[in-house]
């Protein structure tokens, strides 16, 4: 009788010890799922963020550099960078919509 109730210590032992990893190996799993759905909505709200469409907001704080040379050269940088921005917008969404 000695040897049965070792087997089933042994046994119970294992039952809890299994359940406890178990439940963390579950945890574990639904922090991870939480996590990556989180990252999918920062990555959803980028898409739909409002933009700076044609640059004339970033021109309007300094009404100085119109008049100077400068001011084509910015204007210039500035639709190359909207373009840009553009191309990287068009990118993400056809990633977005392949997932």
């Amino acid at each position: 009788m000695g040897q049965y109730r070792e087997s089933s210590t042994g046994s119970l032992s294992s039952l809890i010890s299994g359940a406890v990893l178990g439940a963390a190996g579950l945890a574990w799993w639904l922090f991870s799922e939480a996590e990556r759905r989180q990252q999918t909505r920062k990555q959803r709200a980028m898409l739909y963020a409002p933009r700076i469409q044609d640059g004339s907001e970033a021109l309007e704080t300094s009404p100085n550099a119109l008049k100077t040379e400068n001011s084509e050269q910015l204007e210039q940088r500035v639709e190359q960078l909207n373009s840009a921005i553009a191309d990287v917008r068009k990118q993400l969404e056809d990633l977005g919509a392949r997932n």
